[in-house]
């Protein structure tokens, strides 16, 4: 699991997520892909902002991840 960097402030976040997307989210959590839904939300914003703003990712979990069980 990615380490945080001291004074890294978490904020919390409401939202809607449909029930599929949930689902899909929970059994990677099953598998052990990832300690929680949170971390695994995270991961994917994290991926979405490197992305978008053209810069590495550098975390612990491998781009693979999404195909697990597809």
């Amino acid at each position: 699991m990615p380490r945080r960097k001291k004074g890294d402030a978490m904020k919390l976040v409401s939202m809607h997520i449909q029930k599929q997307a949930l689902e899909e989210i929970d059994e990677l959590v099953r598998q052990g892909v990832f300690p929680s839904r949170s971390e695994a939300i995270r991961y994917a914003i994290r991926k979405l902002l490197a992305k978008e703003f053209k810069r590495p990712i550098s975390d612990d979990y491998p781009d693979e991840i999404f195909l697990l069980g597809r």
